[in-house]
């Protein structure tokens, strides 16, 4: 596979307050009332040109100044020397980023590709991203506006958890979709009722634990924790399940080794 996977077409500076949260991920939305002030705007630009026009048409033409300038002496000096690979920053997150990863633990078993075919490849692309939603088709339209690039998983199972850890790429050409992905976990993460902690390095990255576990009848407690953290233009999502409580320690040690890769 190529080291870059195909990408998401987008459709067209911070993170909104986290309490603003929708039940899906938040597209960048104008609203109706500031598009009406934008043409507007563009109409008395458009007008205030053509009447500018008229008026110096009227006029006689003013001679041109001499053309002659001072003569600017040539820095002989030599040009600073590119980044390096390992001061670029672009450079590790524009390549393949399934590297960047955790890898699967020693002793652990790598997710069963029969029963979860959509990060078989380490891929997922923008339709299997969305399908991870309770409202699958407004989140994919949310996620596109999102400016949605790529994202790359893993998954594992050991003898106490189940993980999953996804990293989500944003083009980031309007705004920082990293940083409000991030923001949009942290906030559905409280919601559902959590201790949380700051994961060291990340400046706003949290870690949770549920108070409480999912229980369904015939079945064993399932307990979860979850981290969001982002870095540039990738947003970090780690999912921890068990039948036992799940500890800090665990949910913190997975979140800071995997913000360290970035």
């Amino acid at each position: 596979m190529p080291s870059d996977t195909p990408e998401a077409v987008p459709a067209a500076d911070t993170a909104a307050p986290a309490a603003a949260a929708p039940d899906e991920p938040r597209g960048r939305r104008r609203g109706r009332f500031a598009a009406l002030i934008g043409a507007a705007a563009a109409l008395g630009v458009i007008a205030g040109a053509c009447a500018g026009y008229l008026v110096q048409a009227g006029r006689e033409p003013t001679p041109l100044p001499p053309l002659s300038q001072p003569v600017l002496e040539q820095d002989r000096g030599k040009a600073p020397a590119p980044l390096s690979a390992a001061q670029d920053r672009r450079v590790k997150t524009d390549g393949d980023l399934r590297e960047l990863l955790l890898d699967v633990p020693r002793g652990a078993d790598p997710a069963d590709p029969d029963e979860w075919p959509e990060g078989s490849d380490g891929w997922l692309d923008l339709a299997e991203y969305a399908n991870g939603f309770e409202e699958t088709g407004a989140a994919f339209g949310d996620i596109l506006r999102n400016e949605f690039r790529r994202a790359a998983v893993t998954a594992w199972d050991d003898e106490d958890h189940s993980v999953e850890i996804v990293l989500v790429q944003y083009r980031q050409e309007e705004y920082m979709a990293a940083s409000e992905a991030s923001s949009n976990g942290q906030y559905w993460a409280e919601e559902a009722g959590s201790e949380s902690w700051a994961i060291p390095g990340t400046g706003n990255g949290r870690a949770y634990v549920l108070d409480e576990p999912e229980t369904e009848p015939g079945y064993l407690p399932l307990y979860s924790a979850q981290a969001h953290a982002w870095r540039g233009d990738i947003a970090m999502e780690i999912w921890m399940y068990g039948s036992e409580p799940i500890k800090k320690k665990a949910i913190m040690d997975l979140a800071e080794r995997q913000m360290e890769r970035l």
